[in-house]
């Protein structure tokens, strides 16, 4: 292929013999350089999704091609534009395949500093219009790379919390499909005005907006800072276990979703994740950086995130995480899906006999249960039940379910005795507070920004910056006293003081408490179904109902004005 484009690109430039031996052989070894990256890239396809390792000197490799690459067009820029004809289109293909390659290895390591890099590459393509000429060009497969660029740019940005990128981005590939469906009239025009819609829709998503004194929005970010979690006091006897591996299962009807990650997914991961640091800071603009450089902290916990998987895909990733999951560390498995429920009445109280989670919608079930009609004794097969995830139960299992049937895990039963916990939502929400199961679970959004929940449920929409950040001063304190409760607390399982030692799953589980006491506390969540629960359940007393708690919430319903959606004596309502 190489040798056939060669000679074409040189009897296109006069005489072979016309062309210095130097200048010959730096398209020759472009040509071999453009090749080799393209083969490697391919090939990443093939790489198993799940294990860490098996992929590791792949990437490495790839890495190395595209950095020769990248820097020898560089040097060369003035030859392979004279004799190879080199397009400024191309140059930006090469760039978005490197932005991409960044992208991958952060979705693989959850090092979030890689994004940096993919955001870095993806925007020089931008800032120097390496794609303008495309729309000259009489070629529809050009301007679907261009497309795709755009929407690859806009997952990085959205994962960086950069809303305000996102939001210029929107606006230019809207009018980039346009033009392309005017001039090419193609079928595809249905499927690019979708992804427009999920990403308008994504970006809408927060039911709160944080504005400034000029009325711009405030972008918050929700990973972990280093102020973010409670810090463990002297005297706090807690586990040393560390949070090494996340699976994040996503299957929401109707939720908002862009790129094969609903918004409950997205609210997660942010949640398992530290503050990016920039790598590219001292590398050259857009920089290369070395596969092999680490950042110089705790690493993130490693994540698979799974979009509607089959029950197969999903045992496959839990396996390997299991498989490969360090000493003296935990697995974490969070689940956002539509509940399943046991169909008839089983005389026996099995782990199977609660229902689950569906994590696949089968069509022919979710239009109309037709095979729950036809056969009581059929249970759903992409249904994860509790008693599926007993296997794992052999290491220490941090579970989260987000679900209209959440309450079928409390029914687990520890067989190993081994560290094991379940935070599980509530399974309906008052008919008062409106609908925003489309937007995200009220539950999840507790765990990842539990300030904005709080308002959400408060009934407001929006608030000054200034008072925003006064709320959180004081949220913190209210963990810093959710953490003393829990680790003072004398009948607590010992289960949630061994994952406490955790930062992620300490906020978690302060942000859990906080949630369930809240709920507990708010005059329109009046039934049992309404509140969080646990397995093993927590001393309500010490905990979620704890007057010295409830006095916090009150007090800080009191700062947004908003006291009077509170019970004032709750203790004396039970």
């Amino acid at each position: 292929r190489t040798e056939f484009a060669l000679k074409e690109i040189m009897s296109s430039g006069g005489a072979e013999d016309d062309i210095p031996q130097a200048e010959r052989k730096t398209v020759t070894d472009f040509c071999y350089l453009l090749d080799k990256s393209k083969q490697l890239f391919n090939g990443l396809r093939d790489l198993p999704q799940y294990g860490q390792k098996q992929w590791q000197s792949y990437f490495g490799r790839t890495f190395d091609v595209y950095t020769k690459l990248w820097k020898f067009q560089q040097q060369h820029r003035q030859v392979l534009d004279n004799r190879y004809g080199l397009k400024r289109w191309q140059i930006g293909e090469i760039a978005s395949k490197i932005g991409q390659l960044y992208y991958h290895y952060y979705l693989r390591t959850s090092e979030t500093s890689y994004l940096n890099e993919a955001f870095s590459f993806y925007s020089a393509i931008r800032q120097r219009s390496y794609y303008s000429q495309v729309n000259k060009e009489d070629r529809p497969e050009l301007v679907v790379k261009k497309l795709r660029y755009y929407a690859r740019f806009i997952v990085v940005c959205l994962l960086l919390n950069k809303m305000d990128v996102v939001k210029d981005l929107v606006k230019e590939l809207s009018d980039e499909i346009e033009d392309y469906t005017h001039r090419f009239n193609t079928e595809d025009q249905v499927e690019w005005n979708l992804v427009l819609q999920e990403v308008a829709a994504f970006i809408e998503a927060d039911p709160v907006m944080v504005l400034n004194d000029d009325n711009t929005i405030v972008i918050t970010s929700n990973r972990l800072s280093e102020t973010g979690a409670p810090l463990l006091e002297q005297g706090m006897i807690v586990g040393q276990l560390a949070l090494a591996d996340a699976l994040i299962i996503g299957n929401c009807n109707n939720q908002v979703k862009f790129s094969e990650l609903t918004i409950d997914m997205f609210r997660m991961l942010q949640a398992l994740e530290r503050e990016p640091m920039n790598l590219a800071s001292q590398m050259n603009k857009p920089g290369m950086q070395e596969s092999t450089e680490k950042p110089a902290r705790r690493e993130n916990p490693h994540k698979y995130l799974l979009y509607k998987p089959t029950f197969s895909q999903l045992y496959t990733f839990l396996a390997a995480s299991f498989k490969e999951l360090p000493a003296n560390s935990v697995l974490l498995i969070y689940l956002s899906a539509t509940g399943v429920f046991p169909s008839g009445r089983s005389d026996s109280e099995g782990p199977y006999d609660f229902g689950g989670v569906l994590t696949n919608s089968n069509r022919d079930i979710i239009n109309g249960d037709a095979l729950h009609k036809r056969n009581q004794s059929y249970k759903e097969m992409h249904c994860l039940h509790p008693g599926d995830l007993y296997p794992f139960t052999r290491k220490p299992l941090f579970i989260i379910v987000d679900s209209s049937n959440s309450v079928a895990y409390k029914n687990f039963t520890n067989l190993f005795g081994q560290p094991l916990v379940c935070l599980l939502s509530p399974t309906a929400y008052p008919k008062a507070l409106q609908d925003q199961s489309q937007r995200g679970s009220l539950f999840t959004l507790f765990l990842n920004n539990p300030l904005m929940a709080f308002l959400f449920v408060s009934g407001l929409s929006s608030m000054r910056r200034g008072l925003w950040e006064k709320c959180q001063d004081y949220l913190r304190k209210i963990n810093r006293d959710i953490a003393q409760l829990l680790t003072h607390s004398r009948s607590i399982d010992q289960s949630f003081l061994q994952f406490f030692g955790d930062e992620f799953l300490r906020l978690l589980l302060t942000r859990f408490v906080f949630c369930s006491a809240t709920m507990r506390m708010h005059k329109i969540f009046r039934e049992t179904r309404n509140y969080p629960e646990s397995y093993p359940q927590l001393p309500r007393d010490e905990t979620v109902e704890n007057p010295h708690l409830q006095k916090h919430i009150l007090e800080l319903a009191s700062i947004l004005d908003v006291r009077n959606v509170f019970l004032e004596n709750t203790l004396d309502d039970y």
